[in-house]
C-alpha cells in the first residue's frame, strides 16, 4: 500500500482525506516512514470495518467520546464521518445528550456545536436560506 492507498482508506471513511493525514503522509514520505502510516491506516481500516458495531455506530462513538475528551476537529470529522456512513442529524443530538450525561456541559455543548455547523451546511446545500 503506498500514498494514494491510504489516502483511499480515509476518503472511504469520511468521504475526503483529512489534513492532519495529509500531513502526516507528507512527513512520512519525506522521512522515510511510509511504512508507519501504512500500517495505521491497516489497523484503522480493521477496527472501523471489520468491527460488529459497524461503521456507522463506530462513527458515533468516535464521535461521542472525542466529546468526552473535547477534541473539537477529530469530533468535526468523525461526525462527518458518521453522516457519511448513514447517520443523520438527530443521531448525532442522540450522541451529545449523551455526552451530556456522561461528560457534561462541555462535552454536549461541543456536540451542539458542531450539529449546528453541520445543520447550516446543509441549510446551504439545499438552497434553504431562512434562518435556523
Amino acid at each position: 500500500m503506498r500514498t494514494e492507498a491510504v489516502r483511499d482508506r480515509y476518503r472511504a471513511t469520511f468521504g475526503a482525506v483529512p489534513s492532519g493525514v495529509e500531513n502526516r503522509l507528507r512527513v512520512a514520505r519525506a522521512l522515510g516512514r511510509l511504512g508507519t502510516e501504512e500500517a495505521f491506516a491497516e489497523l484503522r481500516h480493521i477496527v472501523l470495518t471489520d468491527n460488529p458495531l459497524g461503521e456507522r455506530v463506530q462513527q458515533l462513538v468516535h464521535f461521542g467520546q472525542l466529546l468526552a475528551l473535547g477534541r473539537t476537529d477529530p469530533a468535526r470529522l468523525h461526525a462527518r464521518g458518521a453522516l457519511h456512513a448513514g447517520a443523520d442529524l438527530t443521531d448525532l443530538v442522540g450522541v451529545a445528550e449523551t455526552a451530556l450525561i456522561t461528560a457534561g456541559t462541555p462535552a454536549y455543548a461541543l456536540g451542539i456545536e458542531i450539529i449546528a455547523e453541520l445543520l447550516e451546511a446543509e441549510r446551504l446545500e439545499v438552497g434553504d436560506h431562512r434562518a435556523v
